[in-house]
């Protein structure tokens, strides 16, 4: 099948999940409670999206810092300028076909700045597994700072795997969950040996490869400090913009920097499932939230309005760069040139 015809496939199958979410999370909410869920979009503080929206940019000019640290040990630094530049066309692209951001923000530094966009994919490879660890200690800090609830709730679904009907611990179905487990690794691993040429196992095996690949190479940094101050500042500002967020409705306005947190943990699966995380940020953060006592209503209000206040600066400042870049450019060759 012609790898563009695929990858509209994907896309398209994607969104569409997007869309039954959106359709499906908004059939959660009763008839009665409507009004609620109105109330707490139309009465947000609007105001606090300005805050959120430098708080958002500033987490996107640290990601394009730290990937130009990433460039460093192979010879290359392209100025911060048309790196930004480069990471927030990525994103716009992004809305539009997932992935494409990561091919076209490598092509606009090899365009303005002569580097080999070859050499690049690398680069987005080390920061996609610093990524995904750094997701799984937000989600450690989640359990920590929330532990009477994510905690609870991890027990809970634990406690339903383990136990009988009577509420408590089986031993038989222990037993029958280990065993599930077990053949499951075993089922998994002779998978990947005996069907290694199928494209979807050599793809997993390039994924995990990439990521251990990705994390080791972090050692060879001339500028180990200034990509972990990076690394540390961009979820800082995830988690302070989702804390704003969270102020923004009346509902959520009183919950701390724990419920943030894993609001921030939750949310961010539903940025990787659907384009743009349509649909499933709002309904993953409106579920974690009602752990913490908040109306599913309440909270999908919320999360409705931090994914849109996400689209808007990506839409509004990708479109600035998007124009300002080849104008930035010109002055500068201009300006080289006398």
């Amino acid at each position: 099948m012609n790898k563009k015809l695929t990858n509209f496939i994907k896309y398209v199958f994607f969104l569409g999940i997007g869309v039954f979410l959106v359709w499906w999370s908004l059939h959660q909410i009763p008839n009665d409670k409507w009004s609620a869920f109105k109330d707490a979009l139309l009465t947000s503080n609007f105001w606090l999206l300005i805050p959120v929206f430098f708080i958002l940019s500033l987490s996107h000019l640290l990601r394009a810092i730290r990937w130009r640290t990433l460039m460093r040990p192979m010879g290359y630094s392209p100025r911060i300028a048309n790196t930004f530049f480069a990471v927030m066309i990525g994103y716009l692209a992004n809305l539009a076909v997932p992935r494409l951001g990561e091919v076209l923000k490598c092509t606009i530094l090899a365009k303005y700045e002569k580097v080999p966009a070859e050499k690049l994919v690398g680069t987005i490879v080390v920061e996609r597994a610093v990524d995904v660890v750094c997701l799984a200690i937000v989600f450690l800090m989640a359990f920590i700072f929330q532990y009477e609830i994510i905690g609870e709730y991890a027990k809970e679904i634990v406690l339903n795997l383990v136990a009988n009907k009577k509420g408590s611990f089986s031993w038989e179905k222990t037993a029958i969950v280990l065993l599930v487990l077990a053949v499951l690794f075993i089922a998994v691993k002779v998978w990947f040996n005996k069907f290694a040429h199928l494209p979807i196992v050599i793809s997993l095996k390039k994924i995990l490869k990439g990521i251990a690949e990705g994390l080791s190479a972090i050692r060879y940094l001339k500028q180990k400090g200034l990509f972990i101050a990076c690394t540390i500042g961009i979820w800082s500002m995830y988690i302070l913009g989702t804390w704003v967020g969270l102020l923004a409705t009346h509902g959520t306005a009183g919950l701390g920097l724990g419920a943030a947190i894993s609001a921030l943990a939750f949310a961010s699966i539903g940025m990787i499932l659907t384009p743009g995380g349509i649909g499933a940020y709002a309904l993953f953060l409106a579920k974690v939230l009602e752990k913490s006592d908040i109306p599913f209503e309440i909270g999908y209000a919320n999360g409705t309005l931090q994914w849109f206040a996400q689209f808007l600066i990506v839409v509004i400042v990708g479109s600035i760069c998007l124009a300002v870049l080849p104008i930035y450019n010109k002055r500068i060759q201009e300006h080289e040139a006398n």
